[in-house]
């Protein structure tokens, strides 16, 4: 994939500043190098993206109203699902944003690459390994908020590289206003850009550099926090619900996490890319001439710190481990022939390898032999919700005509709320409710209604109910040879009679998050 570069002339690593610290020029841009690695990607990601079906995640996205925020999440992801499903309501359209968010990843890592010092082939690696590597192609593949949430870190990433490296110029202490644009915009889609701020802000303190232009750096964090503040004052009118989610988060992943994220750390980028970034870690920590921006070495072991304590997701430190990766490569221009063969065949590897789990390039009907759900549980996300649907609406078709005019269904996690919302129509479904995180907030009206009951909130809440019997299991073996064991595989749908109280009184037993 990279072999295009072997050819250009080695150069000498560049020093990222100079005595008097003023910055040395920074290497020319490896415009088709970087480019081809950008295209290929927007290439891969379009014709793969439409291989299995919508992510639970996207369902859920697509059918939450229009808000400021959400007691999980802020509003762009879910504003850019209504967006482009109110066009065409099709998963490869959803996955447009993604898809442009990864292409704008790659571009932004070759840069982080070029300034610190790295030249035409340490661009091209950085721009090929991290555009393929595992996570970045797995996040650019759905429209979830990691891919956006990556875009923006290794955006705030090199705005600070730059303003750290460029400090003794004017345009250098202009980009401190670069970080604080990007960690507000960041903000509406993920709150976790406090993490990197409060890791970046360890970085520094540890390691420095301590001379900084502070009036240049409050100015940043004044625009961060006027950009950032209609996700805070929504955070504060509704009594901080994303504390509240963080705690759910962590008490269901924390155990797993803080023993998972150890073996994953090695698996975010590619076991093959591992050695580059480990180097590029060491060299930022020691060498001299990354002096200016050595705080982002100790603001890696600052996250991976954070991310362990919180106990939430495992790819937390993708974001910092690109840079580290970006900063890796440049060491390519120091190898030789050989040693620059033995890279390209490394990233090629890796990236092909990722492609097979990420992508779903695995035909669906052998999908459950595989050992990819193993290894990539989005794959198995995205499978099945059609053919669970249609059962759910088998269900509600039998009930007895006067029964069906009022019933309910309830859908126990928001994926199966979303699928049925997506596909309920053509089984005459109504809208489904769900106690699930921001879905709770729209409660079922205050009636003693029968209801479909989707998922194992039937049986939590079958005492509630004079009756609530299961009638039928989902399975997408009704329409696989293999069927996929993923979440909602073996979920009963339950018809509850009887509410013992109004749905209205019912309805806190049914609300959760996670």
């Amino acid at each position: 994939m990279v072999a295009s570069a072997a050819a250009s002339p080695q150069s000498p690593p560049a020093v990222v500043s100079a005595r008097d610290g003023a910055p040395l020029p920074t290497p020319p841009l490896a415009r088709a190098s970087v480019l081809s690695a950008a295209a290929a990607v927007a290439v891969v990601l379009s014709a793969t993206s439409n291989a299995y079906g919508y992510h639970r995640d996207e369902l859920y996205f697509r059918m939450l109203p229009a808000a400021w925020g959400y007691v999980d999440q802020p509003p762009l992801a879910p504003a850019l699902a209504r967006g482009v499903s109110a066009l065409v309501d099709q998963p490869w359209a959803l996955r447009v944003p993604s898809t442009l968010a990864a292409i704008v990843t790659v571009l932004l890592t070759a840069l982080v690459t070029r300034e610190l010092g790295g030249g035409h082939r340490a661009q091209t690696l950085a721009a090929w390994g991290v555009g393929f590597g595992a996570y970045p192609l797995a996040f650019g593949h759905l429209l979830l908020t990691s891919g956006i949430d990556l875009m923006m870190w290794v955006a705030l990433l090199l705005a600070l590289v730059r303003a750290l490296v460029r400090s003794g110029t004017a345009a250098g202490r202009r980009w401190w206003l670069g970080v604080g644009a990007a960690a507000g915009l960041a903000t509406y889609d993920k709150l976790l850009v406090s993490l990197l701020v409060a890791a970046l802000v360890t970085g520094i303190a540890v390691a420095g550099p301590w001379r900084l232009p502070w009036r240049w750096v409050g100015l940043g964090a004044v625009l961060g926090l006027v950009l950032a503040l209609p996700t805070v004052v929504f955070q504060a009118t509704h009594g901080w619900p994303q504390i509240e989610m963080g705690r759910a988060l962590g008490s269901k992943h924390a155990s797993e996490t803080r023993v998972l994220m150890w073996p994953l750390l090695l698996l975010l980028l590619g076991p093959l890319l591992v050695p580059i970034w480990a180097r590029g870690w060491w060299q930022l920590l020691r060498s001299p001439r990354w002096r200016p921006v050595r705080g982002l070495a100790v603001a890696f072991v600052a996250l991976l710190a954070l991310t362990f304590v919180g106990g939430g997701q495992v790819y937390y430190p993708l974001g910092l481990l690109v840079v580290l990766f970006a900063a890796g490569c440049v060491g390519a221009d120091e190898v030789g022939r050989r040693g620059w063969r033995t890279l390209v065949v490394g990233v090629s590897l890796n990236g092909l390898v990722a492609a097979v789990i990420s992508l779903q390039l695995v035909p669906v009907s052998v999908l459950a032999l595989t050992p990819v759900i193993a290894v990539n549980q989005a794959a198995g996300d995205q499978v099945g919700w059609p053919t669970y649907v249609r059962q759910v609406g088998g269900v509600y078709d039998a009930l007895p005509p006067a029964e069906r005019a009022v019933a309910l269904v309830v859908a126990g996690n928001y994926g199966e709320a979303g699928a049925i919302d997506r596909y309920g129509a053509t089984y005459g479904l109504p809208r489904p409710f769900s106690g699930h995180n921001a879905l709770a907030e729209e409660a079922p009206p205050d009636t003693r209604a029968p209801a479909v009951v989707v998922g194992e909130g039937a049986v939590r809440v079958a005492s509630r109910f004079a009756t609530c019997a299961v009638v039928t299991r989902l399975d997408n073996g009704a329409d696989l040879a293999h069927p996929v064991d993923n979440e909602e595989q073996g979920e009963p749908v339950a018809v509850c009679r009887d509410p013992r109280q109004t749905w209205a009184q019912v309805w806190p037993a049914f609300r959760h998050l996670d």
